[in-house]
C-alpha cells in the first residue's frame, strides 16, 4: 500500500524515474479499487459512478508514474502514447514497463533503485 500512497504523493510529477516494483504495485493496488468499485457500483447503485470517480482521479498519477517507469527504461513519457494503436500499442508498452530499468544515471536522473531514500 505504501507504493500506492507514494505515486498518489507524486500525483501530476512527470519528471524523475520510478522502479518496475512502484509502477506494478500501483496498478495492482488500482486494479483492485476498481473491481472492489465496479461491484460495489453494480450491487447497490445499479450504475458506474464510482468507479468512473476513481478513474478520473487516478487519471494524473496514472500518467505520471508510467511517464517515470519509461523515463527509468530510458524511453520519453511519451511514448505512452503508443497505447492508443489497437492491440499492438498495448503489447509494446507492457514490454516497455516491464522492462528492467537502466542501471546508471541516465537523462531523467539517478537509478531509483539505488537512490537514498527521502525521508
Amino acid at each position: 500500500m505504501s507504493w500506492y500512497l507514494e505515486v498518489l504523493k507524486k500525483y501530476a510529477v512527470f519528471s524523475g524515474r520510478a522502479r518496475r516494483k512502484e509502477y506494478w504495485m500501483f496498478t495492482l493496488v488500482s486494479v483492485v479499487i476498481s473491481i472492489v468499485l465496479t461491484i460495489v457500483d453494480k450491487a447497490v447503485l445499479d450504475s458506474s459512478i464510482l468507479n468512473g470517480l476513481y478513474s478520473l482521479a487516478v487519471l494524473l498519477p496514472t500518467l505520471a508514474v508510467g511517464a517515470r517507469r519509461l523515463h527509468d527504461t530510458g524511453r520519453s513519457g511519451w511514448w505512452q502514447l503508443i497505447g492508443v494503436v489497437p492491440l499492438v500499442g498495448w503489447i509494446v508498452l507492457i514490454v516497455f514497463f516491464a522492462s528492467a530499468g537502466e542501471q546508471n544515471q541516465n537523462a531523467h536522473g539517478a537509478n531509483p533503485k539505488f537512490a537514498p531514500a527521502q525521508a
